[in-house]
């Protein structure tokens, strides 16, 4: 499988934590090549993604609806907008990494940097 494709699968929704985890613990991405560290960024960037969603799905949602229980709210309109741009990202990542641009979302992209710079040490 080519760095690209591994990368994409890295993004896609829900399933993409899955293959990032696999792309770590891969002996071909250790390799301290350009393409090997390319493909270990977008692994690490596709399972901090994952990981917002989950803050997202289990943390700030419940607590926002528990806030709005007495206004009568069934949901939280805010849950919602972040569980919606963290989709976004998600189909942003899989246009940019099929393009072959390297780009970093913000703070996430910075985390994933760190991780892969760690790795190498």
């Amino acid at each position: 499988m080519s760095g690209k494709n591994a990368a994409l699968l890295c993004y896609i929704p829900w399933l993409g934590w899955i293959a990032a985890i696999i792309v770590l613990a891969s002996r071909r991405y250790k390799r301290d090549t350009p393409d090997a560290r390319e493909v270990r960024f977008h692994a690490f960037q596709g399972l901090y993604l994952f990981v917002a969603w989950l803050i997202v799905d289990w943390v700030i949602s419940p607590a926002l609806r528990f806030g709005m229980i007495g206004m009568g709210h069934a949901f939280s309109p805010l849950g919602g907008l972040l569980h919606l741009l963290i989709l976004v990202a998600w189909i942003v990542m899989l246009v940019k990494v099929s393009h072959a641009e390297h780009y970093r979302l913000p703070i996430i992209g910075e985390m994933a940097e760190r991780s892969v710079e760690e790795q190498r040490a």
